[in-house]
């Protein structure tokens, strides 16, 4: 092969990588967005009350945390999973809200201050809040009641954890209440309770009388639908 046919054989293949690698770099690219997914946050700030400072995440995968604490202390976020039918509906309420893009939840009427609430939604780098103290949207209401719920639920959780180690003469108190909240529905995934309630039933460290009622409130779980 001749120099000059050389330095043309070499420019073609030179021009033939380079159309490969950029077409295998756009999946690549691609697969890099799709990973990042979208988290949707909700945050509560309502001063004097308990607790004072709620933030919970919702990642698309399910995977989330919670801050759940008065505002001067330390931020602890705890990790958490969420089920993927509660996840759909999550995201699905917010859709419904443009993902919070321009939207208005105010109900812009002198009302007492219930709380300073806040919802949050990005991917990558589209990032949209609202912030409002009440609201008459049905939609936003109903995503308010679920994510409610969760810090509910991540403090009955934490609380049953925390009592079954440090207090078990208090475990039949605690047991009573998440009875009460699972009865009035506040509790948006009860089943995340059965590990607790199983290990607590089959341990005879704790009083017969609570073991019974984590027995009992364990079986009405699993027969909800």
């Amino acid at each position: 092969m001749n120099p000059s046919a050389r330095h043309r054989w070499l420019l073609a293949l030179a021009f033939s990588l380079s159309i490969l690698m950029g077409l295998g770099a756009a999946p690549l690219a691609d697969a890099g967005v799709s990973a990042a997914g979208a988290t949707i946050t909700f945050r509560k700030v309502f001063k004097s009350s308990y607790p004072e400072y709620v933030e919970i995440k919702v990642s698309d995968s399910g995977s989330g945390t919670s801050d759940i604490r008065q505002l001067d202390d330390e931020s602890h976020p705890r990790a958490m999973q969420i089920d993927a039918v509660l996840v759909q509906t999550i995201f699905d309420l917010a859709s419904k809200l443009h993902n919070f893009d321009g939207v208005d939840l105010e109900i812009h009427r002198r009302i007492a201050n219930l709380g300073e609430k806040t919802f949050g939604y990005e991917r990558g780098a589209e990032t949209h809040r609202v912030t409002f103290n009440y609201t008459l949207n049905s939609v936003a209401a109903q995503l308010l009641d679920i994510f409610e719920g969760l810090a509910r639920q991540q403090t009955d959780l934490s609380d049953l954890d925390r009592t079954m180690h440090y207090d078990p003469l208090g475990v039949n108190d605690l047991i009573l209440q998440i009875e009460k909240d699972f009865d009035h529905k506040l509790l948006p995934e009860p089943g995340q309770f059965l590990p607790l309630l199983d290990r607590l039933a089959a341990d005879q460290h704790f009083i017969d009388i609570a073991r019974e009622r984590a027995r009992k409130l364990a079986g009405r779980i699993r027969a909800t639908p």
